[in-house]
């Protein structure tokens, strides 16, 4: 599926439409760390190389057109994700987004503009339902046939605005919820996700295609969906802002779950302004809210910004980044409040909290695949999808197992005392925890580290990730809180991201505080696509200094 609607995309784009190169971006970096030539080929220029704002305006003030633009996209995914550095970030291709953008680029010409989406391309996590001509497989051989001809209430707002979507991502498999020792990044259907920046380290789970082709400017903007880190995680490791906003803004309908606590989309771009721009049209339960219009330069002027020491972990390196984003913050006029005491939780919390997302999971999972249609989708339930993973392990378990299905195969129902008591618990201790720490210290949001520096892709032990793992998303994943996160700069040409934390339907003013941050600091590393930490001059004469 994935070679065929890649080549018929392509071959409509050479004959119909000229690749231009339209005009240079301006957002460049000054960290960015010297390519080598081989690298130097691969990065984007013109159009495609700017930011969702700058597009938006290229769209309009006539630079470009939706349908150069999109042919645009679809050559460099050719040239970077299916050839050159293989990124496999992009699973497949809609075979109609040519044929959607010379339609609304005569809607433009007829001066019937949809919106500041209006022919911008997006790609979508293949977890998200689109009603155009893909599946929406979660990376799974039991739903590559999976047509479903329904939109996500999110991609029927995108719909509306005027977007194009363009095609979907790879992933993390299931959401990177089959395995407890799992690889970042890996599907059956996609392979491997390579991180842009060096290809050799984990893109993060489980939206590391979304994260890599947005870094890699694959497309104006792309959505991701997160449980617990899989927005935020993989735009930290591949240097781009990710929001996850408040749990049910967005809704979660025709999207594969996990978990209705605490599943939601969120978008992953460039900049925090794309970010906003997307939650416009995206968060179709929050109408008539504009999360750009908070969006200015002073947005932290006198605000009072908790400082989570207790969660900048022990690496040294990321700590010393940090120290400088709090110098940033402090230039666009934050108040900075030490918060040295992290919040007790429960002994057993870790366990309910894992024990509530294998209970969501066994239910939704079910009702999502009675709801596919059976010519399709073979599997009807959980315990039928164990079964056909089996049938099909030389495919689907030739890296890792299946051990997370098993355990939620073997959880009871929704309507048990254990389950009510989880779910309880856990949202309101993490919820608590939070909105304790910003009333006590009288602070408007909180920040940390968002993660660890990427380590490198491991076939062999799964996902090895350093210890003293900094930052406190898990606490806003649980509580179903916003979170941002916003390039910080890098070690070593592998990017790190500054989380913004706030309260349960704060999202406007979360976005505006790492908006100003990022105008002051402006972090963000341009992909190298260094093949390993060894292509680095004095790394690379380190390890072999005889050469």
């Amino acid at each position: 599926m994935k070679a065929k609607i890649k080549t018929r995309a392509l071959t409509v784009a050479a004959l119909t439409v000229a690749i231009l190169s339209g005009c240079a971006s301006s957002n460049r970096s000054a960290e960015s760390v010297s390519a080598d030539p081989v690298a130097a080929d691969y990065q984007p220029d013109g159009v495609v190389a700017m930011t969702l704002p700058e597009i938006s305006k290229a769209l309009a003030d006539g630079i470009i057109t939706s349908q150069e633009l999109v042919a645009q996209y679809l050559a460099r995914i050719e040239a970077i994700d299916s050839r050159g550095p293989g990124l496999n970030a992009v699973l497949t291709l809609n075979p109609d987004a040519l044929e959607i953008a010379r339609a609304l680029d005569a809607q433009r010409e007829a001066g019937q503009i949809l919106g500041p989406l209006h022919g911008v391309p997006v790609l979508l996590k293949d977890n998200i339902e689109s009603k155009d001509a893909m599946p929406t497989t979660a990376g799974a051989l039991a739903l590559q046939n999976n047509m479903t001809g329904r939109d996500s209430p999110l991609v029927a707002g995108l719909r509306a605005q005027g977007a194009i979507i363009l095609g979907k991502t790879n992933l993390s498999q299931w959401a990177n919820f089959r395995s407890e020792h799992s690889m970042s990044g890996w599907s059956a259907l996609g392979g491997q996700v390579k991180n842009p920046h060096m290809l050799d380290r984990n893109p993060c789970g489980s939206s590391s295609g979304s994260g890599a082709a947005m870094a890699a400017s694959l497309a104006a903007a792309t959505v991701g969906t997160e449980t617990n880190g899989s927005i935020t995680c993989p735009s930290t490791v591949n240097g781009i802002v990710g929001f996850k906003p408040s749990v049910g803004i967005i809704p979660q309908e025709f999207i594969v779950p996990i978990s209705h606590s605490q599943d939601t989309a969120g978008p992953m771009t460039k900049t925090v302004t794309g970010a906003a721009m997307m939650m416009n049209a995206m968060a179709t339960e929050a109408p008539g809210t504009d999360f750009t219009h908070r969006l200015q330069d002073d947005a932290l002027e006198g605000v009072r910004v908790g400082v989570l020491r207790f969660a900048t972990g022990s690496d040294a390196r990321i700590q010393a980044l940090f120290e400088r984003a709090l110098k940033d913050l402090e230039a666009a006029g934050a108040v900075l409040v030490e918060i040295n005491a992290e919040p007790e939780t429960p002994d057993n919390f870790g366990k309910m909290a894992y024990d509530l997302l294998k209970y969501e999971f066994k239910s939704g999972i079910n009702d999502y695949l009675a709801s596919t249609a059976a010519e399709q989708v073979e599997p009807r339930s959980l315990e039928d999808l164990i079964a056909y993973n089996q049938t099909h392990s030389d495919e689907e378990l030739a890296l890792f197992d299946q051990s997370i299905f098993v355990a939620s195969q073997e959880m009871d129902s929704l309507d048990s005392d254990d389950y009510r008591d989880s779910a309880r618990q856990v949202q309101q201790v993490s919820r608590r925890n939070i909105d304790t720490l910003l009333a006590n210290q009288n602070v408007d949001v909180l920040v940390a580290p968002t993660g660890v520096i990427a380590p490198r892709v491991d076939p062999i032990n799964g996902d090895v990730w350093p210890g003293g793992w900094p930052g406190y998303g898990s606490a806003a994943a649980r509580a179903g809180y916003p979170h941002a996160t916003v390039p910080m700069g890098g070690v070593q040409a592998l990017p790190v991201g500054l989380s913004f934390i706030g309260s349960n339907l704060q999202d406007a003013n979360v976005l505006s505080y790492a908006y100003a941050y990022e105008q002051v600091s402006q972090r963000r590393l341009t992909p190298q696509y260094y093949e390993n930490a060894e292509a680095l001059d004095a790394i690379g004469q380190a390890m072999n200094p005889a050469r």
